[in-house]
């Protein structure tokens, strides 16, 4: 990645103390990782540090252009844009329960939810998935399994973050735009914003030979590569809102560029950025936006906002610095310890936002 120009306010470090930071917490972490920060112009600058992976996976380094899973930035990257289409088009009735307008919710403890708790987390979903334990491999039993599925606290009450809500959420976009949610984002977010290697798993050999390996699976006696680590989304054929997409620090610099200047006509941009990227959960903590979550050691009223992925992806966004920041890792291909990685992201984050 090129630095175009210097970034001010990254709390005196510049992007050569950054890189610095980034290569030394690789090294702690264990972990390839590619970053990369810019604004609304672009990327200011970037760099990557480490390996790939261990093994046969040793004699290859990191980039911008190195495919990641990005487990749970899916929420942001696919579902989150594509409900924001289905809202500014009048279609999601943001706090009506489902039940109300939704027929497949009618009747179900799903129905007794809204669409602003499920991406604020607040809808008070059961915490866990177990959905092979649960119901099965059947797609229809999952579905009604989820819809029927009892609720764990009363909505409103708590923020407990849970895959759950993505899955209902997956299911109503779907249902309300009549195609399945790896088309709608690549219709309504990808594709307008040049996210050329952005897509949904298992991945073609071509690609996949460029994706960061993630976990050792028993059941093939390989790692997995471009094929989903998140069991769920695995289980549900690899595409879902909660985790199965696939991309690079490349087009995840376009598309949060995007989210300080959204290009003309982006018919998730404007309105749905501006309601999500604000506190939403009513003092209750932690506090989110929708979808996003305010940053761990910001006040909220500082107004910047991320979302982390189970493999070791993670990306920053403050429209009031006109910032936006991107940390990328393979740290479950190796262990699934997060204290680490954890102070690489805050002093990551300290350093570009402060």
């Amino acid at each position: 990645m090129s630095h175009r120009r210097p970034a001010s306010g990254t709390d005196g470090l510049g992007m050569s103390g950054v890189d610095r930071l980034v290569g030394e917490g690789a090294r702690t972490v264990g972990a390839g990782a590619v970053w990369a920060v810019g604004d609304a112009g672009g990327t200011l600058g970037g760099g990557s540090h480490g390996l790939l992976g261990q093994g046969p996976y040793a004699r290859l380094r990191p980039g911008p252009d190195t495919l990641h899973d990005l487990a749970s930035l899916t929420k942001i990257v696919a579902l989150w844009p594509c409900a924001g289409v289905l809202w500014q088009s009048g279609r999601l009735p943001p706090d009506e329960p489902l039940g109300r307008w939704w027929p497949p919710a009618a009747g179900h403890p799903a129905g007794e939810v809204t669409v602003r708790q499920l991406l604020a987390h607040t809808a008070g979903m059961l915490p866990y998935t177990r959905f092979e334990q649960l119901y099965g491999r059947d797609l229809a039993a999952i579905r009604a399994g989820v819809l029927a599925a009892p609720l764990h606290r009363p909505p409103g009450t708590a923020v407990e973050y849970t895959d759950r809500a993505a899955v209902l959420l997956t299911y109503l976009v779907e249902d309300l735009a009549g195609a399945p949610l790896d088309e709608l984002a690549a219709r309504w977010v990808w594709e307008p914003l040049g996210m050329a290697d952005t897509r949904y798993g298992p991945l073609g050999t071509v690609l996949a030979a460029r994706t960061a390996p993630t976990e050792y699976d028993e059941r093939t006696g390989a790692h997995l590569r471009g094929v989903v680590h998140d069991p769920s989304a695995r289980l549900l054929g690899g595409v879902s809102g909660n985790a199965g997409a696939f991309s690079t620090a490349r087009d995840l610099a376009r598309f949060l560029t995007a989210l300080l200047a959204p290009p003309p006509g982006l018919p998730w941009g404007g309105a749905w950025i501006d309601e999500s990227l604000r506190e939403q959960t009513g003092g209750l903590v932690p506090a989110r936006g929708l979808s996003w979550l305010c940053a761990p050691g910001t006040d909220p009223a500082e107004g910047t906002f991320v979302h982390y992925g189970f493999t070791g992806t993670g990306f920053w966004i403050s429209r009031r610095l006109g910032r936006w920041a991107l940390l990328l890792t393979n740290k479950v291909h190796y262990d699934r310890g997060v204290a680490q990685l954890t102070e690489l992201r805050n002093a990551f984050r300290q350093a570009v936002f402060g």
